[in-house]
């Protein structure tokens, strides 16, 4: 039986989220209705919470969260190759038909009214034997995997992700799992470096450790225009500060490649003497929709490969958002934080 109502959490502004009472949406022709069953605390929702929302474009009185697995529970006469019961995850750019929602889907509210729901495209099919601890981590998965895929990685090729973040340790993983021989990974969060090494990555704490050194004697030498530097090939900028390009630059060769993942919210100065001379590649991390980058990562899920359920570090109750979110706030012991219905 369809309730009359079901509670949302809703963003009122910073540290301050309210629960509300709001009616169960109608079902059209073309949509589907489906019920949270988890949902990921992304770090645009601990920003907003922290900081404010527009920036991250979680909006004051709205709904918000948009990493969910999400169960069918209603389905218009029209809807084609879903059925009753299915999971999915939608889309958080496509699910709401509004790019202005992409943060505000409802992943913390019980109910999401998904409108013209197109399989693919609104959402994604999760397969019940995907973990839920897995499919959970489809997102910040699929953005990782942007970052890992524009480098071209594979064998015979070695990688470096700065930042081990949830988005860093997907990169350096996909790394892994595309063939590349060897994954460093480097953070100050000593807590978020054990995880990595869980995964056979090779860590680095650049507040304890000589990062160039650690690079050289893992990755071997090569000298260039900047010196004595390391081999590795290609690289992500998981962090979004100036720490990650002063790493870079410091410890990369000729013709190598970084894929900038981490939004770096201000202006820095780069040497683009070092970029010419080096042959250094320079990438976004936006290629690639996220249906098609999706095919990669619920694969990788699929085969078992690696256990994903390491980085679910903390889960809570949907009344206890806040908590949540005061939790994820703390990288050194925190990695993803998520909700339970």
């Amino acid at each position: 039986m369809k309730p009359e109502k079901f509670k949302a959490a809703i963003y009122k502004d910073i540290g301050r989220v309210d629960f509300t009472e709001i009616p169960y949406p109608q079902c059209g022709d073309n949509d589907i209705i489906v019920k949270n069953i988890i949902a990921g605390i992304c770090g645009s929702d601990v920003a907003a919470f922290n900081e404010g929302g527009d920036a991250n474009m979680i909006w004051k009185d709205s709904e918000f969260g948009h990493e969910m697995v999400s169960e069918v529970v209603e389905i218009g006469k029209n809807v084609k190759d879903i059925a009753i019961g299915d999971y999915i995850f939608p889309n958080m750019g496509q699910a709401k038909r509004d790019r202005m929602r992409m943060a505000t889907v409802g992943g913390f509210s019980e109910y999401i009214h998904i409108p013209q729901f197109e399989l693919g495209y609104s959402g994604i099919k999760i397969e019940k034997n995907i973990p839920l601890e897995y499919s959970v981590l489809l997102e910040p998965f699929v953005v990782g995997t942007r970052g890992t895929k524009n480098t071209n990685p594979g064998p015979g090729k070695t990688a470096i992700v700065f930042g081990a973040g949830i988005i860093g340790l997907a990169a350096a993983i996909m790394f892994k799992w595309y063939g590349c021989d060897k994954v460093m990974i480097v953070d100050i969060s000593d807590y978020r470096l054990e995880n990595a090494s869980k995964f056979g990555l090779i860590t680095c704490n650049p507040q304890k450790e000589d990062l160039k050194a650690k690079a050289i004697a893992e990755f071997g030498s090569q000298r260039c225009y900047t010196g004595e530097v390391c081999g590795a090939n290609l690289y992500v900028d998981a962090l979004g500060v100036n720490n990650s390009i002063d790493y870079f630059t410091q410890i990369a060769g000729r013709n190598a490649f970084i894929s900038v993942v981490g939004v770096h919210h201000h202006p820095m100065a780069f040497d683009f003497i070092k970029v010419a001379f080096n042959n250094w590649y320079i990438s976004g991390s936006g290629n690639g929709s996220y249906e098609e980058i999706a095919v990669d990562v619920i694969e990788m899920m699929r085969s078992g490969k690696f256990d994903l359920s390491i980085l679910v570090s903390h889960k809570y109750q949907q009344n206890d958002i806040v908590e949540g979110l005061k939790m994820a706030s703390d990288p050194k012991v925190s990695q993803k934080v998520v909700v339970l219905y």
